[in-house]
């Protein structure tokens, strides 16, 4: 399996890469490298000269508010570029961070470029994930800003679980998870105490058990209900 395969299987589910296409993302110059968990990859105030495709582990994008509040704002997982937007905006206005041990792929801005310039659907698909980011991030606001902290949980279990089956690391009712319950609070707005007590309520409820950084998951249907969760704004679907 090469180091782009969850990156091209992303993006051959919304936008028509032809073998050529497929090809030339292959043939990108890529800087394989091994990151600890709780590392920087990058961070706010650099000016990188690369972009970082996460190949294995999960990593979030993150601001730090005064006294050291972090809040993140989202979750990546293998075949992201979290940082792709630094191809053309050329100073990070945040962190990127992992939450676990990370392969990563470091790949030179200027073969992005030139990539985009001789395969327009490749640039296309890149483009059209920059909106699913942007898609993403709306939802994220409404969630902390507006749901109960039940909701709030139910809706970020059940986002990760569509994200991590797409590219083929989830099934129905289960999938590691490597965030401890601070990282989870610092996603959903709330205190670790606040998010243990959800747990709990939700593994009472029947919904779902959290143990050894793994979710599985007893009534997916019901807990995607709770959490109020329409999958239209990861626009997976060719049609959306």
């Amino acid at each position: 399996m090469s180091q782009s395969s969850a990156l091209i299987r992303k993006l051959r589910t919304t936008t028509d890469l032809d073998d050529d296409d497929i090809a030339a993302i292959e043939r990108l110059p890529m800087v394989p490298r091994d990151i600890p968990a709780q590392e920087a990859i990058v961070r706010e105030g650099d000016r990188p000269g690369q972009s970082c495709l996460l190949v294995e582990g999960f990593a979030c994008r993150s601001k730090t508010a005064d006294q050291g509040r972090r809040q993140i704002l989202s979750i990546h997982i293998a075949g992201d570029i979290p940082d792709l937007q630094s191809l053309h905006l050329k100073v990070m206005d945040h962190d990127v961070t992992t939450l676990c041990r990370c392969k990563v792929a470091f790949i030179p801005h200027d073969a992005l470029r030139s990539l985009c310039r001789e395969r327009p659907a490749v640039a296309e698909a890149l483009w059209r994930e920059t909106l699913v980011d942007a898609a993403v991030f709306r939802e994220w606001i409404v969630n902390v800003g507006r749901r109960p902290a039940p909701q709030r949980l139910a809706h970020l279990i059940s986002e990760l679980r569509e994200r991590l089956r797409l590219v083929g690391l989830s099934t129905d009712d289960e999938f590691q998870l490597p965030m401890t319950q601070l990282d989870l609070a610092d996603a959903l707005g709330l205190t670790p105490v606040h998010v243990n007590r959800v747990l709990q309520v939700l593994r009472k409820d029947g919904l779902l058990e959290f143990r050894r950084q793994v979710v599985s998951l007893s009534d997916a249907d019901r807990l995607m209900r709770l959490g109020d969760f329409d999958s239209l704004y990861l626009h997976q679907n060719p049609a959306t």
